[in-house]
């Protein structure tokens, strides 16, 4: 099985510190800041790659098991949003909402928010954060 790695470098403390994150394809690279991950700052966060993974994932997970079943979809659009804020005991990624837009001929609305319920849980990526909550907003087009 493949193994993909990335890189990160923080530079100073917390609040004024600034670091990098990198791919190992060089696809991400860019900066990263107190700011960009708890603010409106500029450059990326570990969250913001958290989403791509996670709506990447599903999206691919879910037309797999849609054509399986013999419903092959003309699209499958997945927007993640991770939730990060403040918990008992520091900082955590509280909640990670899933919406799901599809194109399956031929498809029920029955049948396409099951196998949408089955990717939910059944992505790898979905399997790696099962100890956050997950919600999905899934629907045919």
């Amino acid at each position: 099985m493949a193994v993909r790695s990335a890189e990160a470098e923080w530079k100073g403390d917390l609040k004024s510190g600034t670091g990098t994150m990198r791919s190992e394809t060089g696809t991400v690279d860019g900066q990263y800041s107190f700011a960009s991950r708890f603010e409106e700052g500029t450059g990326t966060n570990p969250e913001e790659l958290i989403a791509a993974a996670h709506a990447g994932c599903y999206s691919m997970a879910l037309s797999n098991m849609l054509a399986t079943a013999g419903h092959t979809p003309d699209s499958v659009h997945t927007t993640a949003r991770v939730h990060i804020g403040p918990v008992d005991d520091g900082v955590a990624i509280t909640r990670i909402d899933l919406t799901c837009r599809a194109e399956v001929p031929g498809l029920t609305a029955e049948a396409f928010a099951e196998h949408a319920e089955n990717a939910k849980t059944g992505c790898p990526v979905s399997v790696a954060l099962k100890a956050v909550d997950i919600t999905l907003d899934a629907e045919l087009n």
